[in-house]
């Protein structure tokens, strides 16, 4: 398929793509891929869209639980994203992630697929207290880089836009995006892929907030104390959010535009 006209998509992905951030568990999550497959189906109402993505995955997860299903569904268009979880575990290694993402652009692609893929924006601009984990911010998105060339995979670089740690993007606890940020996201990639009607507008900036918005280091020990301490305990538990769950959308299904 070209210029945009895709009728089989297919996301992989761990709770980004899931659309953790965009709705809830009660009410559904949406998300950027969900975003994205409305704005394929806007020119093609026949667009058939599954989301395999299940929150809290490593890119090994991502790639031995979705990999096969996501090939049986014989997509025209696939998204690839996973690492973000990995590279916050102790024993990160970027090489390793990086090749969980090579055998899956491989694959889909090696099967006709168009794949697309994100890099990870300066997470120290969204939350400083996770500045030590630029480097490895730095070091995924250099692989990512490189494996895609290696198979015509899409990247979306949105890292490169200050709008993109503009905290109204992002969900309360600043690990996932919030409706605004998904729906940047859908365009980002959308851009990326030259679907009809698409442009920069995602990359511009928010108009100046009404109120100012929360900074400082009360702000942070707040977020830390509401967000980074359970997300440590499931750690040191060995739980993942992604218990016992399978992914929202595995089958091809029409998509209804919201």
């Amino acid at each position: 398929m070209t210029d945009g006209a895709f009728l089989r998509y297919v996301a992989l992905g761990d709770s980004q793509t899931e659309g953790v951030g965009d709705g809830d568990d009660a009410g559904g999550l949406r998300g950027w891929a969900d975003r994205l497959a409305e704005l394929l189906a806007r020119d093609r109402p026949g667009t058939l869209y599954a989301n395999l993505a299940v929150r809290g995955r490593l890119a090994g997860q991502v790639r031995a639980e979705q990999l096969a299903p996501a090939l049986a569904l014989r997509p025209d268009l696939a998204t690839v994203v996973a690492g973000f979880n990995d590279l916050l575990r102790p024993g990160f290694d970027a090489d390793a992630t990086a090749g969980h993402l090579e055998e899956m652009f491989d694959a889909l692609t090696g099967q006709g697929a168009r794949v697309a893929t994100l890099t990870f924006p300066d997470v120290g601009r969204i939350t400083p207290l996770a500045r030590p984990l630029v480097p490895r911010v730095q070091a995924l998105n250099a692989r990512v880089r490189e494996v895609s060339g290696r198979y015509g995979v899409v990247v979306v670089e949105t890292g490169h836009h200050p709008v993109v740690t503009d905290p109204r993007l992002w969900s309360p606890d600043r690990l996932h995006a919030g409706p605004l940020g998904h729906a940047r996201i859908a365009a980002a990639v959308a851009e990326a892929l030259g679907l009809p009607g698409a442009d920069d507008a995602w990359t511009r900036p928010l108009p100046p907030p009404d109120v100012p918005l929360p900074a400082g280091l009360r702000a942070e020990l707040r977020w830390a104390g509401s967000f980074l301490g359970p997300w440590l305990g499931r750690r040191l538990r060995g739980r993942s959010s992604g218990d016992g769950r399978g992914a929202k959308r595995p089958e091809l299904l029409p998509v209804v535009r919201s």
